[in-house]
């Protein structure tokens, strides 16, 4: 038997792409190695507070709205498997999600205890090995592992550390301890601040200098959840934050860590320091270790991801697709596509892509007048309830196709897929994109003597650093006109004098400009 299509992981983007194909009765089957959905989140955070907020009251009881401020439920037209029926909680416990992933799996196509060993390209078609002798065959591959690999830095002596995945979190085992942890992201700062009320020392060090969410706009950087730690050295609690490089870790002879240590903000030599424990959090990556040469995909970003087109497929290895946390290659710290609020549109996206590419199924798409007004009114309606352009900003776009008299409306493409032709050579079309200004993360927000462009002004919306639709309009392959929305305190992009006339007014000379 061969399958259409072979997916690899039951996380998150692995159960939300097998939803959308179970939906539509394509031929496909879910292999995990774990024996259940979600394995990774039953493991991490180790000390089990997720960072992916749930904000149950919004205000709204519109379901497309509220999933802005809902960064774990799975895209499902089933209201019941909503992450809010699990926790109340702003930042939930992460067994409630692995709670959730499992009622989302159920009915799903899934072999659970089936870890894959390899996989080969013959010919069109994939071979798949998994433990146990077994080999399945495939037109195509989604690989949905995401970044299961702890990443070890190239530091001699690093192999002597105890790391992240495995450290004990029981706070009282570092009673009176120096530590060291290695890292300056939330899995850095989530231990840091669980040891706070026991260890005696702990300097968390790393060469780059401590980015924060609030002002990156990057949901991976240092959240404010993590980052009280901040306060006990600022505040000279006898812990600190040290900028540079480790050069060696190695062992002393009562059983502590001696490290060097190389300043990245002064002229001091490399100096020593002593510690009772070392732990490396440094991130994760992608574990390509089960493919076989003929089907291994193109590294980057350090070989921390595989490489991919605009549409999530391998740049070397055709039929091979990635789905969840992996496709941040696309959009690496720049946007969303890393965590399940960002991904689960992605998924679609991808569901999209091969319906298109392999069943004759176009992308969903509405008619539409193609009046400056019609087209006016669409683009407001969908940019103040829209989750996906929200949260995938920047990365999936809105498609208003032009042709004559006729106009289509298609929603969340991504922007790089519909440059890459995925909607036809050159349309003329109009784009739009949620996006924060090119210099946002380099504006401290809470800096009240920075001037900055003020709510709803429409004339200098342009220069805005907050979030704010964009709209350009493709045509002949090339962006030839631009037009900015002002921003707006509560994201209501309505107000006729502010946001609809001037965009009627950019839309009717577009279209005059192209008659």
């Amino acid at each position: 038997m061969t399958l259409d299509y072979l997916i690899i992981g039951a996380g998150p983007a692995g159960l939300q792409l097998a939803a959308l194909l179970e939906r539509d009765g394509r031929d496909h089957l879910v292999l995990e190695a774990g024996p259940g959905p979600g394995t990774f989140f039953a493991t991490y955070p180790r000390h089990r507070q997720l960072i992916s907020i749930n904000k149950v009251w919004t205000g709204s009881d519109d379901p497309e709205f509220n999933l802005r401020a809902d960064w774990n439920s799975l895209l499902t037209d089933d209201q019941a498997l909503l992450f809010r029926h699990y926790s109340r909680r702003y930042f939930p416990h992460a067994d409630d999600l692995v709670r959730y992933l499992v009622d989302f799996a159920r009915g799903l196509r899934i072999r659970y205890d089936t870890r894959v060993t390899r996989i080969a390209r013959d010919g069109e078609l994939f071979t798949v090995d998994v433990a146990g002798g077994d080999t399945l065959a495939a037109h195509r591959v989604v690989v949905a592992t995401g970044v299961s690999q702890l990443h070890v830095p190239p530091i001699a002596g690093a192999d002597l550390a105890e790391r992240y995945d495995t450290v004990s979190v029981d706070p009282d085992d570092f009673t009176n301890q120096r530590v060291l942890i290695v890292g300056k992201g939330n899995s850095a700062f989530e231990t840091a601040d669980a040891l706070v009320e026991t260890a005696a020392v702990i300097h968390v060090a790393g060469p780059h200098s401590i980015k924060l969410a609030w002002q990156s706009h990057y949901v991976g950087h240092l959240r404010a959840v993590n980052n009280n730690f901040l306060d006990t050295y600022q505040l000279k609690s006898q812990n600190a934050v040290l900028d540079g490089t480790i050069e060696r870790i190695a062992r002393r002879d009562d059983g502590g860590y001696r490290i060097d240590f190389r300043y990245a903000r002064s002229v001091e030599a490399i100096r020593q320091i002593d510690y009772d424990r070392v732990i490396l959090c440094t991130g994760f990556r992608f574990d390509a270790s089960i493919f076989d040469p003929s089907a291994r995909p193109r590294l980057v970003i350090n070989d921390r991801f595989p490489e991919q087109t605009p549409a999530y497929e391998s740049v070397n290895v055709p039929g091979l697709y990635f789905a969840g946390t992996l496709t941040q290659q696309r959009d690496f710290k720049r946007s969303t596509s890393g965590f399940i609020h960002g991904f689960r549109y992605g998924t679609r996206a991808l569901h999209r892509i091969l319906n298109a590419r392999h069943h004759d199924v176009p992308w969903p798409s509405a008619p539409l007048d193609a009046t400056p007004e019609a087209i006016t009114d669409a683009i407001i309606a969908r940019i103040n309830r829209t989750s996906a352009l929200w949260q995938q900003f920047a990365v999936l776009g809105d498609v208003v196709t032009v042709d004559g008299d006729t106009a289509r409306y298609h929603e969340e493409v991504p922007v790089a897929y519909l440059s890459d032709g995925g909607l036809g050579p050159d349309p003329f079309a109009f784009v739009v994109t949620l996006e924060y200004g090119p210099d946002h993360d380099q504006v401290d927000p809470f800096d009240v003597t920075i001037p900055r462009i003020a709510e709803n002004d429409a004339e200098h919306a342009h220069d805005a650093s907050y979030l704010h639709p964009v709209v350009r309009v493709h045509r002949g392959g090339r962006v030839v006109a631009t037009h900015h929305m002002a921003e707006n305190l509560e994201n209501h992009w309505n107000l006729p004098a502010v946001h609809q006339q001037p965009l009627v007014h950019f839309v009717k000379g577009v279209l005059s400009d192209a008659d």
